[in-house]
């Protein structure tokens, strides 16, 4: 249902720096890491400017229910200060100042999630914006009950309520799936103790999850990151101690997953949902034929892709089987000298200007205007995340560096997201926000641009190939794993209409898609059956996954138009950033003359990731 958005609800876990104030962190080989500057939002938690905008909210909110419920069918005939155009105006400024809000209280709590001040901050928050929210609520309800050729005859006539035509438009899609008032608003105010809940309690477990690697206690991000170091030895110690500290909290991860899953099969079955993805699909405004499309493409291609890769780099590495903790780890052609923060940021967005100024100038302003947040500290869970916050304020990037080439691909990625958001956020808090399937585009784009620039000039074989070989590990992480993830999904979903699951169970359906998609190469030996439990997309937003998928497809079909020179590429791209949430996939990519529908689109994507692997056999020949 259209609501204001809740904080962060859509981003993995991750979180924000200690404090507001920005500034930078010293690293010794990494150079001045920056941290973000919160007082963009508000100055402190404590500050008179945040009470002040919480009252203010509140108040509104009372105020424009009393002014407009019950009385938007008979706005609908009138203009001006009693018009639904005007309604709509002072709903979206009120959407603007509780995305605000929300935005400051999520991540100051997810600057230390085990600080039980930053908790309850975060919970009484949250806890107030749902308040709020209830006295909104039934603004979009009551809209839908229109009849819509009233509706358009509205938005034909008065200029102020046919500005807002491709939200209202859109909006119509929910009515099928709401329920009446009453019901919506106890599903909002229940929500605070059920998913949101839960969603909270994963976040502070794994932030407090410890890793013991040869006594050492790790937090999970630096513990991950060993699986890419070149010494094997290390990547089987990280990889037992992540198995073990998962096994031994698996009793909270199975109660959250088999809760967030029958909490989600209850709102599906009284919204009227059939399938256990449709919420998911209709909330990404795609149709779920092409999902199941994107996925069987994909799925046929395993052999293809991730079955003939990993066998390929199990010969590299002088082995006949991979282990599962050796699938990310480095070719021995792979450079071991760090990455400084200076050199990351003059390669991304060097790559950005090479494509066109426009997104280098819009990138640049992350790191002049402390929008950034990149250390690795105690305290700080795994993850990277651009989030949006509002159009009144700007995005914040946060992540997770470590100088390795990943990480400057990831920072690639998230500010092709800040870039995007930055565009989009002129189409005002309405209609600002992207469906998840074209949320990735400009990010999965700015990774390829990167990429290509890197790859361009390098001369070096063997650079080259470790270069290809950790992109196409990318793209197989992107697309393969995104798509077993969300086969995954799917059967967890599904089994739990039957009853709560064991442990055991979801181990069993974990390892039978990852068998499936990782295929005979990679050795699934025991401890990787509880390797499901951090992934955080699972808890924070169901069946998201696949649009990681959908979005490296997409681009890798988008980025083949652009290197055959389409006249005017940069302009239309950045139309279709710009549009943000107002128009659907297939208006957005008729431009460029691709169609997601069409059952060729996702094997065109896909063959751009045989190729690189055709090129890497080359090479491996010559």
């Amino acid at each position: 249902m259209k609501m204001p958005r809740p904080a962060l609800t859509e981003i993995a876990a991750a979180t924000a720096p200690t404090g507001v104030a920005g500034g930078a962190a010293t690293d010794p080989v990494l150079g001045p890491l920056p941290v973000w500057k919160l007082s963009d939002l508000y100055p402190a938690k404590d500050d008179p400017a945040f009470t002040a905008d919480l009252q203010k909210a509140a108040s509104l909110s009372l105020a424009f229910e009393e002014k407009w419920k019950g009385k938007l069918a008979d706005a609908a005939t009138k203009t001006g200060m009693d018009g639904i155009g005007e309604a709509l105006k002072q709903y979206e400024a009120l959407d603007d100042l509780l995305g605000k809000i929300g935005s400051f209280a999520g991540l100051t709590y997810f600057s230390d999630t085990s600080n039980p001040a930053n908790g309850k901050f975060y919970g009484d928050v949250q806890a107030k914006l749902t308040n709020m929210s209830a006295h909104l609520l039934f603004f979009a309800l009551e809209l839908n009950r229109i009849d819509d050729a009233v509706m358009d005859a509205c938005m034909d006539r008065d200029p102020a309520a046919g500005h807002y035509r491709p939200w209202i438009v859109d909006l119509r899609k929910d009515k099928p799936f709401q329920l009446d008032d009453k019901l919506e608003q106890l599903f909002l105010e229940k929500s605070m103790t059920s998913a949101a809940a839960f969603n909270r309690l994963f976040d502070e477990t794994m932030a407090e999850l410890r890793f013991d690697v040869d006594g050492e206690k790790l937090p999970l991000e630096i513990t991950l990151n060993m699986l890419q170091e070149p010494e094997p030895d290390v990547r089987a110690k990280a990889a037992a101690a992540l198995s073990k500290t998962f096994g031994e909290n698996l009793r909270v991860f199975t109660l959250i997953t088999n809760t967030l899953a029958k909490d989600k099969e209850i709102s599906d079955r009284w919204r009227g949902f059939e399938d256990i993805a449709d919420s998911r699909h209709l909330a990404n405004r795609v149709e779920r034929e092409v999902v199941d499309a994107l996925a069987e493409a994909v799925a046929r291609a395993y052999p293809r892709l991730s079955h003939r890769y990993y066998a390929m780099k199990a010969k590299w590495l002088g082995m006949e089987q991979l282990n599962f903790w050796d699938r990310n780890a480095p070719l021995p052609e792979t450079p071991n000298a760090l990455i400084p923060w200076a050199e990351a940021k003059e390669t991304v967005l060097s790559a950005y200007g090479n494509f066109a100024p426009e997104m280098a100038e819009i990138a640049g302003r992350f790191f002049d205007e402390e929008w950034i947040d990149a250390p690795v500290r105690p305290g700080k869970a795994p993850g990277a995340f651009a989030h949006p916050t509002v159009p009144s304020a700007h995005p914040y990037v946060l992540v997770n560096y470590m100088g390795k080439p990943r990480d400057v691909m990831t920072l690639a990625h998230e500010l092709g997201h800040g870039v995007h958001q930055v565009l989009a956020g002129g189409q005002g808090a309405l209609m600002c926000q992207t469906p998840l399937t074209l949320a990735e585009t400009a990010s999965v784009f700015g990774e390829m641009l990167t990429f290509r620039a890197l790859l361009e000039k390098t001369r070096d074989k063997r650079e080259r190939k470790a270069m290809l070989a950790q992109k196409v590990e990318d793209m197989i992480n992107t697309v393969v794993r995104q798509i077993a993830f969300y086969q995954f999904e799917r059967k967890v979903h599904t089994a739990r209409k039957d009853g709560e699951l064991t442990a055991e169970q979801i181990g069993e359906l974990w390892l039978s898609v990852q068998g499936e998609s990782l295929g005979p190469a990679i050795r699934i030996s025991e401890g990787y059956e509880t390797w499901w439990t951090y992934i955080p997309h699972f808890i924070h937003s169901p069946f998201y996954v696949y649009a990681y998928a959908f979005g490296d497809c997409l681009v890798n079909s988008l980025y083949a138009v652009y290197q055959n020179a389409a006249p005017g590429f940069q302009q239309k791209y950045f139309e279709l950033l710009k549009a943000g949430g107002t128009k659907h996939h297939s208006e957005l990519l008729k431009p460029f003359g691709l169609d997601a529908a069409d059952p060729s689109f996702w094997s065109k994507g896909l063959s751009m990731i045989e190729g690189l692997i055709d090129e890497l056999e080359a090479l491996d020949k010559a």
